[in-house]
């Protein structure tokens, strides 16, 4: 069973490394789904954490319908994924009609150049995800980051046992969303999955003692920057417990 767990500051990977995970995809923002993280951040992750790193290829948030320019964007995102490091890339791209968008999925994986796919939660918002798994498959993608097309996990598990059993052997179904350690034994019973994908943060406050609440950086409904949401370890620990190891 494998645990692993999405992460978009190094004190989170610090986390991981101390607490065992097998492997964590390394983004930005998770705030909004996560996105690209730097190359300096992937080089520190890949310096300090001794598992496997799937890179996030996302260049913003929002939809997953994207203009030419950024998809070579995410091509040169790919390439220097694979020189810095990392173990996989993590992408998604659909059509505004909810399909898959075939042509920049190719162009992507052709950037690929073998190197390990992973196709993220964009499959969660696909018209057909069955159909969708079958073209996934046929593109050569290692696995699929689900909840089964509902918000949770916890609210699919019928539907991802299902794409489980349809993936077989060509690719491996990674349930995520929504789940907190005392869920994963049941996700893992109730699917038939191997592996398993959260976030385990909690929230800590910044070492800011002189503080202007007033001044916010970004958006003003954005949470606030005196306080992070950041992996902790026992979190971890106790997603590692429930998976046996």
């Amino acid at each position: 069973m494998l645990l692993e767990i999405c992460v978009d500051s190094l004190d989170s990977v610090l986390a991981c490394a101390e607490a065992g995970a097998d492997r964590i995809e390394l983004c930005a923002s998770l705030t909004e789904g996560g996105l690209t993280p730097s190359a300096g951040m992937l080089v520190q992750a890949r310096d300090c954490f001794p598992g496997e790193i799937a890179m996030m290829i996302r260049p913003r948030g929002g939809d997953f319908v994207y203009r030419p320019e950024e998809i070579a964007a995410m091509c040169a995102d790919i390439e220097l994924a694979r020189d810095l490091g990392a173990d996989a890339v993590v992408f998604g791209c659909l059509s505004p009609d909810g399909s898959l968008d075939l042509a920049a999925i190719e162009t992507l994986v052709e950037a690929c150049e073998g190197f390990p796919a992973v196709f993220h939660r964009a499959f969660d918002v696909c018209v057909d995800l069955p159909a969708a798994l079958e073209t996934l498959a046929d593109f050569g993608f290692e696995r699929i980051l689900t909840s089964g097309g509902a918000p949770s996990v916890m609210d699919a598990l019928d539907p991802i046992a299902a794409l489980v059993q349809q993936a077989s052997d060509r690719l491996d179904i990674l349930p995520g969303g929504g789940i907190k350690p005392e869920h994963v034994a049941e996700v893992i019973r109730r699917t038939g999955a191997n592996q398993i994908h959260l976030s385990a943060r909690s929230l800590q406050q910044s070492p800011m003692t002189h503080r202007r609440p007033e001044v916010p950086m970004g958006a003003l409904t954005v949470p606030g920057e005196y306080e992070r949401r950041v992996a902790d370890v026992a979190l971890i620990t106790a997603a590692r417990a429930a998976l046996g190891g």
